[in-house]
């Protein structure tokens, strides 16, 4: 039997072995029924031991998520074998080589992810040693590099996702991560709604035909850029129904979401076939920008410049969130998740904006329907 007892150093269970040798440890801060509930697991221990055979599930669940003090005293009593112990960065070599399911994007965040973390906690720290103070010290450490509040939480996020797998392999017997700001915020500083005028103008400055489809791939027919844009095919073009179906690499790991099929909106349709009849026979609607070497980007700053407009925040981002929110002004918001390849959800969270057409309509369209005859006070409720 194991039994419990309370000193001024807190509380010390004490119990007889397989071979009834007499044994003690302390437990430290606990309340008197966890300490109870603890002399239980003991005696199931101490049985199992005794009668040579495996513990109960419950008995080994508990064994393996105790706290690395209290397991370090367990083993030091015999009632546990030793963890396995790693040091950070072979465990996370491991882990980042061993995933080949991922693409190169996401290796990329996940090596500038594990270089932040291997310079402020080292590659030889032990990862049960790891604290809930170290990872609210690394997300400071971030913010002192003077990242931005969404990249310091989309690294977090992944050292989040680092010693989850830890914790499933039961290297540590707890995410130090877990309470830490991981999901990125809504930054209406670097949202910018790219109004018909402006893509006018840039549509305008596009030095060819490819171009002018690059752009209102992504501003009217909401794409993203490049993944999406540079797989679109000519066979992908129902010309006769007025749909295209896009290829997405982003949303292809979830089930039925590789493909989507969206409208061929007029102003798209005009562009994509002065396109078509301009250049040379080819599989891919956009040809000469698939090498993942050339950088859209630059040459889409350099087109703003030539039509004298001021770069907008997040490029290519504010262009899919520009025709999202336009769309979700005359077709449900279900309706556009759907064209654009997103979920209702995230769509509200990341791509919808307010835009001053917004405001104008508000203050010239009458928003409620009142008899004739009512006054304000009958439509207000002054007694309300």
């Amino acid at each position: 039997m194991a039994s419990y007892s309370e000193d001024k150093r807190g509380w010390r269970v004490t119990f007889y072995d397989a071979s009834q040798v007499r044994k003690q440890f302390r437990v430290g801060a606990a309340t008197k029924k966890q300490v109870a509930v603890i002399c239980n697991y003991v005696e199931s221990i101490v049985e199992s031991q005794r009668l040579g055979c495996r513990l109960e599930a419950a008995t080994a669940s508990w064994l393996a998520t105790v706290g690395v003090d209290l397991h370090e005293k367990l083993v030091r009593v015999g009632l546990a074998e030793p963890r396995r112990s790693i040091a950070l960065g072979a465990f996370l070599e491991q882990y980042v080589s061993s995933r080949n399911d991922v693409k190169e994007a996401t290796l990329k965040k996940w090596e500038s992810a594990r270089g932040h973390l291997l310079e402020f906690l080292g590659a030889e720290r032990r990862l049960e040693t790891v604290t809930e103070g170290d990872a609210e010290a690394f997300r400071r450490f971030l913010l002192g590099k003077n990242l931005a509040e969404n990249t310091v939480r989309r690294y977090s996020g992944i050292a989040k996702q680092f010693f989850g797998e830890a914790l499933k392999n039961r290297l540590i017997s707890k995410n130090p991560f877990l309470g830490i700001a991981a999901a990125v915020v809504r930054n209406k500083q670097r949202f910018h709604f790219v109004s018909f005028s402006e893509c006018e103008q840039v549509l305008e400055a596009c030095p060819s035909t490819e171009w002018k489809v690059i752009f209102a791939l992504a501003r009217i027919g909401g794409l993203r850029c490049p993944s999406e844009i540079v797989l679109l095919k000519w066979a992908d073009i129902d010309w006769a129904n007025n749909v295209f179906v896009v290829h997405s690499p982003k949303t292809e790991h979830h089930d039925g979401k590789d493909t989507r099929r969206v409208p061929l909106f007029p102003e798209l349709r005009v562009l994509l076939e002065a396109h078509k009849s301009s250049s040379e026979a080819s599989e891919f609607v956009v040809g000469r920008y698939r090498n993942p070497t050339q950088n859209l980007r630059t040459r889409l700053l350099e087109i703003l410049a030539n039509a004298g407009i001021k770069p907008w925040p997040k490029l290519f981002q504010n262009l899919r969130s520009s025709r999202q929110t336009e769309l979700c002004d005359s077709f449900p918001s279900h309706v556009v998740s759907e064209w654009m390849g997103n979920s209702v959800t995230v769509a509200n969270r990341h791509y919808l904006q307010v835009t001053e057409e917004h405001l104008r309509r508000a203050v010239s369209e009458k928003t409620t329907e009142c008899k004739d005859s009512a006054t304000v006070d009958d439509v207000v409720g002054v007694d309300d």
